[in-house]
């Protein structure tokens, strides 16, 4: 069977009478790449290692965990593709009734806090065998950290799991270096100095250190935790970072440097894996989750947006991991002969589309970077933009056989792509489905600024830049921009102003993302303390959910069911004058039939600046 086993028959027609590692996830068991659990699964079992997997156990007793057996190295946990709190509740605390991750759509297949749970039953059926825990629910909760759900500081989920070892950001390197070492005969409790690894231990006396405030400290100031948040945030670079400890009463988080990135044929590696990029066969039931990601491609790895809201910084790092343009390809190739592929591609991408291929210039000063984001507040000059790659990578993968049309429906920073007009015609001509989405989030500067996103002059020319375009292609396309509510900074005025704005751009907006304060980004600590952890000014947040509610509702004005709470928002606003302007018969148009009100001089004077821009960033690099 091609498939890993998950059971001890497919385990024993393999030939295996014990298994080396045995993973748990929250996820069922999807073989494709796009999920970590299988995508490392797969990477040991290309070095020798003896995998399986145990998919959604029943937590509620031991005996789910136990039908592997007793794996010789160790027992690897994660909560799955998702924080198991984030899957469970929406922003609003309210019970979700669906798993996009789970047979069915249900809920219910996993456990609250599930990393903790299946390491606690692990534990209790074999109380010896080593631990490691890791996905995006340990790597983003590994220091003391904010929970939204019971609005309080939270220890490092290592302590609370109990577990031997924690692995953050995307793990291949710490994975495979604790499996070679104990497969040498190294004990887990020796192995201490591992990139990418936090435990709880001794403090180390012979590295150098940094200490974050104790949990106790940040746990009971506020201005503390925003302290802790800043010196860890700040201490993501691989090249430069270091060792991180944490206090506990009398025991230490010793959280290691991250991981380095991989290289690109290292990439290639990983994605030339033999995945059957199918659900197991035991599933009688279709999994959403892959009904939506099947036929997407991942070209790359790692964001240097550094959007304030965003946890990629504290999970996969800034740094571009980019596959050739060969491996690509090639998984394009192995796509088109699966029986279930009907011509049509969802995406080539990755966190942000646009920056495949693109890398620092600098690479002594890539070594020394602290800063947050390489392209805001503005371009750095070490950042290499060049688009050919990316706009050649999408010529090559339309022409492939048995490819019909490919779509790249990952994000697109728009501000980047002022310096990528290949990319953008190549985007705008031949990849866009009708509506192409892009992310904004806000439009007003003290709350985009907060969001370390561009300003309301970037999206409007993007907005003018992509209608040109398609009027001249002669395509009916849209704008579809991802927009949050309740985003820290962000008042109740500010919201109607957006959707005022909105309204003379001629755009609907027909989903707006709830900001939810997740662990892991600036964002969350800003709604926690109402500081910006990284320049120390305060910001306010809305914390209650009536007020987030109206938030929300203002940019759904359009919809007759919002109409009620958005009275409520324009009375407490006092501008219940303005009711007409926002709620009138003569209510705007859908997005493709109106332009934004942008002067034509302005337009061609931000033209003008794009080009000096561009020359002035060849002639620094």
């Amino acid at each position: 069977m091609a498939f890993l086993p998950i059971t001890v028959d497919e385990a024993c027609a393999r030939g295996w009478d014990q298994l080396d590692i045995i993973f748990v996830s929250g996820d069922a068991y999807i073989d494709h790449p796009a999920f970590g659990v299988p995508l490392l699964a797969r990477w040991l079992e290309s070095f020798g290692f003896r995998v399986g997997i145990i998919p959604q156990p029943d937590w509620r007793s031991k005996e789910s965990f136990m039908v592997l057996g007793q794996p010789r190295l160790f027992f690897a946990v994660s909560a799955g593709a998702m924080d198991s709190m984030v899957a469970h509740y929406t922003p609003a605390r309210k019970l979700r009734h669906d798993d996009a991750y789970t047979p069915g759509n249900r809920h219910g297949a996993r456990p609250n806090r599930a990393t903790i749970i299946y390491t606690s039953r692990l534990k209790e059926a074999y109380r010896d065998v080593p631990v490691v825990i890791g996905g995006l629910e340990a790597s983003l909760r590994r220091f003391a950290h904010y929970d939204f759900w019971e609005d309080k500081v939270r220890r490092s989920i290592l302590l609370d799991a109990k577990a031997d070892l924690l692995l953050y950001g995307m793990a291949e390197r710490a994975m495979l270096e604790v499996a070679q070492r104990m497969r040498k005969g190294e004990r887990m409790s020796d192995i201490r100095d591992v990139r990418g690894t936090a435990l709880i231990g001794s403090k180390p006396e012979s590295i150098t250190c940094l200490e974050l405030p104790s949990y106790e400290a940040v746990a009971q100031s506020k201005e503390r935790f925003a302290d802790a948040f800043r010196l860890a945030y700040l201490e993501q670079n691989p090249w430069s970072a270091r060792t991180l400890l944490q206090p506990y009463g009398n025991r230490w988080l010793v959280c290691n440097p991250p991981a380095l990135p991989l290289s690109q044929p290292e990439m290639d590696a990983v994605y030339a894996l033999p995945f059957e990029k199918a659900p197991h066969p035991s599933y009688p039931e279709q999994i959403p989750a892959w009904e939506q990601i099947k036929t997407s491609i991942t070209s790359h790895r790692g964001c240097f947006g550094g959007c304030a809201f965003c946890a990629i910084t504290m999970h996969q790092g800034k740094t571009i991991q980019s596959r050739s343009e060969a491996s690509i390809l090639s998984e394009i190739d192995g796509l088109a002969g699966k029986a279930w592929f009907r011509g049509s591609i969802s995406d080539i991408g990755g966190p942000t589309a646009n920056m495949y291929g693109l890398a620092c210039g600098n690479p002594e000063a890539m070594k020394a970077c602290l800063r947050e984001s390489c392209i805001f507040p503005d371009i750095c000059r070490n950042l290499q933009t060049g688009d050919k790659r990316a706009a050649a990578l999408l010529q090559a993968a339309r022409k492939r056989s048995g490819v019909k049309h490919i779509a790249v429906s990952s994000g697109v920073r728009y501000d980047l792509m002022e310096l990528q007009p290949g990319y953008f015609r190549e985007l705008v001509g031949h990849h866009v489905s009708g509506l192409l989405k892009i992310a904004p989030e806000h439009l007003a500067k003290h709350v985009t600024d907060l969001m370390r996103k561009p300003d309301k002059r970037a999206f409007e020319r993007f907005l003018l830049r992509f209608r040109d375009e398609s009027a001249k292609l002669g395509k009916r396309q849209s704008i579809v921009p991802y927009l949050i509510s309740g985003h820290p900074g962000c008042s109740l005025s500010d919201m109607l102003e957006l959707a005022l704005t909105l309204k003379r751009m001629g755009i609907k907006v027909e989903q707006v993302q709830d900001f939810t304060p997740t662990p892991g980004t600036i964002s969350s600590c800003m709604f926690h303390t109402g500081i910006d952890p990284l320049t120390g000014k305060r910001a306010y947040a809305a914390k209650s959910d009536r007020e987030k509610g109206l938030q929300k509702s203002l940019l759904l004005w359009h919809q007759p069911t919002e109409r009620a709470k958005i009275m409520e928002a324009l009375k407490e606003l006092g501008r219940l004058n303005e009711v007409g302007l926002l709620l009138g018969e003569r209510s705007g148009q859908s997005e493709p039939a109106a332009k934004p009100k942008i002067p034509q001089e302005a337009y061609r004077r931000a033209e003008h600046g794009k080009k000096n821009r561009v020359a002035t960033t060849k002639k620094t690099r």
